[in-house]
């Protein structure tokens, strides 16, 4: 696929960026590089591969799935600017 000067400036005003006359060329060779780029990468065989996150396989740190009473109310609203009957207390914002 290639891109052309116009829609080179049309890409970079909806960047919001400030792209020269002179350079305008330039980025629609560029862009249109990227963009042959992507269509090789399409034309991989990718069957049976699995979807990573990362180069190196890591597995995350998980907690312990402890079931708890939970029962710690009192230490939850503590630090709360204002609690009412074991709440938060919030302004209203409806009027």
């Amino acid at each position: 696929m290639s891109i052309d000067v116009e829609t080179a400036r049309r890409v970079a005003k909806l960047a919001r960026i400030q792209v020269d006359e002179s350079d305008l060329p330039a980025l629609a060779d560029e862009l249109s590089n990227i963009l042959g780029f992507m269509e090789e990468l399409n034309e991989v065989d990718v069957t049976g591969v699995e979807p990573m996150t990362s180069v190196t396989p890591m597995r995350l740190k998980r907690r312990t799935d402890v079931v708890t009473d939970g029962n710690i109310q009192d230490l939850v609203l503590k630090n709360a600017p204002d609690a009412r009957e074991g709440f938060f207390a919030v302004p209203k914002v409806v009027e």
